[in-house]
């Protein structure tokens, strides 16, 4: 039998895809967190915090999904990203089982490095932003430090007219989430952790230079055995026979807050419940919320309260409006942590806000523009330590060219 005939596909045009976009950058204010600084965006500005103008490559994804039988697929994205350091690796590769089915319950499952299902932001098999140039604060956290390696199971059904789906899954590799949260707080930007590449660490305080190195790697399981103490996530959708959608994600990686490796790096045990929504506000209107709530605990308790305790929060509301080949999107977020921990205090709390307005632009097909306004203001008296004021603002416009193919 032909491999097509059996829905085998390994090499052709219809498995291959690729995606990448072009920058103009003009950013001010503080030290990206890109370049080891608390800077909250992916560039910054000059060595004086002054306004900067550059032209940059954004990201490049090459995407694999052969098929191996009508119910059996696999992704692959290799991806190259630019900016103020660039990086090349594999950020997803996993399995797809799409049994065919006509019961009332459709199952399926996927296993491999995976992002959890949360964010609304981002779409496809590259998990590119598709309204703004830059995804909120809750989804740059996604990208950067929840992406495990997993075993996840759906099930989908109908209830009359409303429709619901479950998803379950059990975890590994992702023991050190909640490191870059702790130690650099909240950010916003599009790049995403690369298999076996780190992510880098803000002047830490001196009671934890002894403790911890200055980077993460946030996909990595500390402790002996792999997969000893899996993580898991749970997540909940419903879509009632109105134009919304709410879904409920509980995530906890059961990290031992004790284990460390001989690279000082430690198990964060961190937990968070996330409630994500769309509603769709008319013809060619939506509005998109998704809040979270969590916390990060690290080290041993020494009679004086555990080392890190780091509660953390973020919500944000997202409208966008779509005119023909034209969309609008506008997004406004609050986010903070609190550090209640024996050597991470106060001084690492932060606080903060941003806004972010984006036009987008179909050209030609596969090929698009789009124009982002950002502004983010937060308050982090760590900064002290390198000599710069709690209070931060940062304003960034870019100008993006998008080809995807």
């Amino acid at each position: 039998m032909p491999a097509k005939a059996a829905g085998i596909d390994l090499f052709s045009s219809e498995t291959l895809s690729i995606a990448g976009d072009a920058r103009l950058v003009a950013v001010d204010g503080e030290q990206s967190w890109v370049q080891g600084g608390f800077g909250k965006l992916r560039s910054g500005g000059d060595s004086r915090g002054d306004w900067r103008v550059r032209p940059q490559l954004g990201n490049v994804d090459l995407v694999w999904q052969p098929r191996f039988g009508w119910a059996l697929s696999g992704t692959v994205t290799g991806t190259l990203q630019g900016g103020e350091r660039t990086e090349l690796g594999i950020s997803e590769a996993f399995l797809s089982f799409k049994p065919v089915q006509g019961g009332a319950v459709r199952l399926s499952a996927r296993a491999g490095l995976i992002w959890g299902p949360i964010s609304l932001e981002h779409s496809g098999a590259d998990w590119h932003v598709t309204d703004t140039i830059t995804p909120s604060a809750i989804n740059s956290w996604i990208g950067e430090e929840v992406r495990p390696l997993a075993i996840e199971l759906r099930a989908d059904t109908s209830l009359g007219a409303h429709k619901l789906s479950a998803s379950a899954a059990i975890f590994a590799a992702n023991d050190t989430a909640g490191t870059l949260l702790t130690f650099r707080g909240w950010a916003l930007h599009d790049r995403k952790t690369l298999v076996g590449h780190r992510q880098p660490l803000p002047p830490l305080s001196e009671e934890f230079e002894y403790y911890q190195p200055p980077f993460t790697h946030p996909l990595l399981d500390v402790g002996p055995g792999f997969a000893k103490r899996p993580g898991y996530y749970l997540k909940l959708a419903w879509s009632p026979p109105i134009p919304v959608r709410v879904e409920l994600f509980r995530y906890d990686n059961r990290a031992d807050p004790e284990a460390v490796n001989q690279d000082m790096e430690w198990g964060w045990r961190t937990r968070f419940n996330h409630v994500g929504a769309i509603a769709e506000l008319g013809s060619d209107t939506e509005l998109r919320i998704q809040a979270i709530s969590g916390s990060a605990r690290m080290g041993f308790d020494e009679g004086a309260g555990i080392w890190v305790d780091n509660r953390f929060r973020s919500a944000f509301a997202l409208l966008t409006h779509h005119w023909g080949k034209t969309g609008l999107a506008g997004r406004i977020e609050a986010f903070g942590t609190r550090q209640r921990g024996s050597l991470v205090t106060d001084e690492d709390s932060e606080h903060g806000w941003a806004g972010t307005l984006a036009v987008q632009r179909e050209i030609v097909p596969h090929v698009s523009g789009i124009v982002e306004l950002l502004h983010v203001s937060s308050e982090r008296a760590a900064r002290e330590r390198v000599g710069l004021s709690s209070q931060q603002n940062q304003t960034q416009l870019q100008a993006d060219l998008r080809i995807r193919w």
